[in-house]
């Protein structure tokens, strides 16, 4: 009898076991990539010094692409004054492993005092795309 009963529990819930196993390990691969990758934004005075960042940026293998976008109004304080000035918007796809190199190339390369780098890890994406920045830009070397 009780070979019976383990043979129906078998039989009706091993197919429910097995799909719930297979979700789960998706669920913890996809995990174990989050935070791989990262994107980066940096603010620059014009649209011809945040090409010539992005193209150095690039070339570098600092990023894979960098999103140039323009017409951005910022509002801020500086040495004790509000500042209103017209900037671009840099968007820079990156390896999480490469965001400190890319920080000391932007603090290298920009025009301002204080150039704003703020970075943070991408936790989803389409992984075609993830793939393609990994193939871009190699990992660290640290």
């Amino acid at each position: 009898m009780y070979w019976r009963i383990l043979t129906v529990l078998i039989l009706v819930c091993g197919p429910l076991f097995l799909s719930l196993h297979r979700i789960s390990s998706a669920g913890i691969s996809t995990m174990a990539n989050q935070g791989i990758h990262s994107v980066a934004y940096v603010t620059a005075p014009s649209e011809e010094v945040a090409k010539k960042l992005a193209k150095g940026i690039v070339s570098g293998k600092f990023a894979a692409c960098v999103n140039i976008i323009p017409k951005v109004t910022s509002i801020y304080e500086w040495k004790g004054e509000i500042s209103e000035d017209a900037e671009v918007l840099m968007m820079i796809k990156t390896r999480t492993s490469r965001v400190e190199e890319l920080i000391e190339f932007i603090r290298k390369n920009h025009p301002y005092e204080l150039p704003e780098v703020i970075s943070l890890p991408i936790q989803k994406g389409n992984p075609p795309y993830l793939e393609w920045i990994s193939e871009i830009v190699p990992e660290n070397k640290d």
